[in-house]
């Protein structure tokens, strides 16, 4: 049987991605490895990762919008331990960094419209293929030329959401109870790796769920939520009047930090 192409309204995508009911708040969870994709090099896997989101929606003043507000949480593993990663030795340069992981706080947006998926029997897959575009914060600034000159940020974010799709048609539902993401990327160096202008790549490959709370995201991470950034312990109540922070605003914020080898994410 051929999937189907079926478009849902934003309200359905909202059941998805977060709940109907602003006063819920949504947790994913995410795993995978990171590799680096070099020229006339054999593929080498850096690190693992793990990872989260917790996010809510709030109906917006104008009719069938959403506005998405959330908070995320990366982590780079070793390879072979599975450990937290603090330091890395880039076996390009020979020098030992900081670990900088990924603090994203806010990512916000809003839905509205109309969301294709693919419908395939009981379940419903809306794919995402993202390529975000657009000048690098860290161009231009000689603190970061050796981190990241580029000018402009490039990157590909390929997702895929499944979810059963009675429940996605339920209307006495606010949210699905299940959801299977896959998410690969590809994208530059980042600044930490202390990379420059270095040929090559990174390729992520995760997959993820969602989860029913902090109590089900994976030790580590509710590890460092509960000690290190209680912040992550819940969504933003409401859309926040700062810009989304990314990990290269992250490292143009925390620079010092960095240099003086401190333990990341920024305890808050």
């Amino acid at each position: 049987m051929v999937a189907e192409v079926q478009e849902f309204d934003a309200k359905a995508f909202v059941k998805v991605r977060a709940s109907l009911d602003a006063r819920e708040q949504s947790w994913l969870t995410w795993a995978g490895s990171i590799y680096a994709f070099i020229p006339g090099e054999k593929r080498q896997r850096l690190f693992k990762m793990v990872g989260m989101s917790v996010s809510r929606c709030i109906p917006a003043e104008q009719e069938g919008v959403w506005d998405f507000v959330s908070r995320e949480l990366t982590y780079y593993l070793d390879p072979h331990t599975n450990e937290i990663l603090h330091q890395w030795h880039n076996p390009w340069t020979g020098e030992t960094l900081p670990v900088m992981h990924v603090a994203n706080n806010p990512v916000q947006g809003y839905f509205q419209g109309q969301f294709p998926a693919q419908v395939d029997g009981e379940i419903a897959t809306f794919v995402f293929d993202l390529f975000p575009t657009y000048p690098n914060p860290l161009a231009g600034d000689d603190r970061f030329r050796d981190y990241s000159p580029q000018a402009i940020y490039q990157a590909a974010e390929l997702f895929k959401l499944t979810v059963p799709l009675a429940e996605l048609l339920n209307p006495e539902l606010n949210s699905v109870s299940q959801l299977h993401l896959g998410w690969d990327r590809i994208g530059p160096w980042l600044p930490w790796m202390k990379m420059g202008d270095r040929p090559g790549q990174l390729i992520y490959s995760a997959y993820g769920s969602k989860v029913g709370g902090l109590a089900e995201l994976p030790p580590q991470l509710q590890s460092e939520i509960n000690t290190r950034v209680p912040a992550y312990q819940s969504a933003p109540q409401s859309p926040q009047d700062e810009s989304d922070v990314t990990s290269w605003i992250y490292f143009k914020q925390h620079f010092a930090d960095y240099l003086a080898g401190v333990t990341f994410p920024i305890s808050e």
